[in-house]
């Protein structure tokens, strides 16, 4: 019997944190509405955590600096808040709870974005996704007055990508028979993992498209970006992507989280304090003598912003080497795709077992479809 096509839905909040700050204050609604996280040496610095849609007409977009954004709506009467996350967080956790409801699988990566595996519930069926969005977003709409842009496909990569082409309060769905159509026309900075450094390196290869990055020699990309984000670069350019939504809280996990010294974007720096962070991960699973299947960074940017990346082993491991080399591996990635610095860093490991059930189950390992998978980034 065939496998079921998996129909995946990526929920991307429009412009959260400005949008409630317009229900807060609905006489906000048509005028430019810049949230900013302000540094405090003076009173402009700091940079735009996010901005309304009337702000981003004259090109005030996250990540710039405020002093900027203030002179390109100089006159506009614009309107400038600091972040109130705990107000934001309110609205988050409503709208999390009603998605969660819609989904077989839920996987919550950001305070506005999350994704929904809805595979059983559609039956594989794509033709229906459009109907269950507008059934989601009447729904929060009705309940929280918040709206949000949606991208369904075959895979998590596909439906991120999707959420991006039709904002705000949009939808958009792609089969698994249009993913090459769809992908091949974008530029290549729109796959995920493609920033502004390697987006230039592309281009010096001949790299515009993704449809250019498709067909480009995988060995070539191998050289030039090194294994993982090399092999990264060529599925992902042809809509391969086996990451499974996992569901939040369906497996214990050990996570740490610290606050970086400074705002950076530093490989070197970063690194040095996810390993301090993995040593204290290791040191408990050695303790409770568990292994784990799951590796996951999480990065807090200067806007507030949460962005996780994560892989999902062939087996199951125990050792700090094994957690060092991947988080190392899932943090090349992230700056990859990134240039906003980040202010906290956290790991997480998950899908965890007692070493000694999985020394029980060690005859199983190889007849176990769970095991028979190739390691999958996200």
């Amino acid at each position: 019997m065939p496998t079921q096509q998996r129909v995946i839905m990526l929920v991307d909040l429009d412009y959260f944190f400005a949008q409630c700050e317009e229900l807060r204050n609905p006489i906000l609604k048509n005028k430019p509405v810049v949230v900013g996280m302000y540094s405090g040496r003076t009173e402009d610095s700091g940079a735009v955590s996010t901005s309304n849609y009337v702000a981003r007409k004259y090109g005030v977009k996250s990540g710039i600096p405020l002093f900027l954004a203030k002179k390109r709506l100089e006159g506009m009467g614009a309107v400038f808040l600091p972040v109130d996350y705990d107000f934001y967080q309110s609205f988050s956790d409503k709208i999390m709870n009603i998605l969660r409801g819609y989904a077989d699988a839920f996987e919550q990566v950001g305070i506005d974005e999350a994704y929904l595996d809805v595979t059983q519930k559609l039956h594989g069926d794509f033709e229906e996704a459009a109907t269950l969005v507008q059934q989601m977003k009447a729904d929060v709409k009705n309940q929280v007055g918040i709206t949000f842009s949606v991208g369904v496909g075959p895979n998590k990569l596909i439906a991120k990508i999707a959420s991006d082409q039709n904002k705000p309060d949009g939808i958009t769905v792609i089969q698994p028979s249009q993913v090459n159509t769809f992908l091949a026309p974008l530029p290549v900075n729109k796959l995920l993992g493609v920033g502004r450094k390697t987006s230039l390196k592309m281009q010096e290869l001949g790299i515009k498209t993704i449809g250019d990055l498709a067909t480009y020699d995988v060995q070539r990309l191998i050289e030039i970006f090194g294994k993982v984000l090399g092999v990264y670069f060529h599925n992902a350019a042809n809509g391969v992507d086996n990451d499974p939504v996992v569901e939040a809280g369906e497996a214990e996990s050990i996570s740490r989280i610290a606050t970086l010294k400074e705002d950076t974007h530093d490989f070197e720096v970063i690194i040095q304090k996810i390993n301090r962070l993995n040593e204290e991960i290791y040191k408990e699973l050695s303790q409770k003598s568990l292994t784990y299947k799951q590796i996951a960074i999480m990065a807090i940017r200067i806007d507030l912003t949460a962005r996780s990346r994560s892989l999902t082993l062939e087996k199951s491991a125990k050792d700090m080497e094994t957690l060092k080399k991947h988080t190392k591996e899932l943090l090349e990635k992230y700056l990859h795709e990134s240039d906003l610095p980040i202010r906290r860093i956290g790991v997480k490991v998950a899908q965890l077992s007692k070493e000694e059930q999985k020394q029980q189950r060690l005859t199983s390992f190889f007849t176990n479809k769970e095991f028979q998978g190739t390691a999958t980034l996200k």
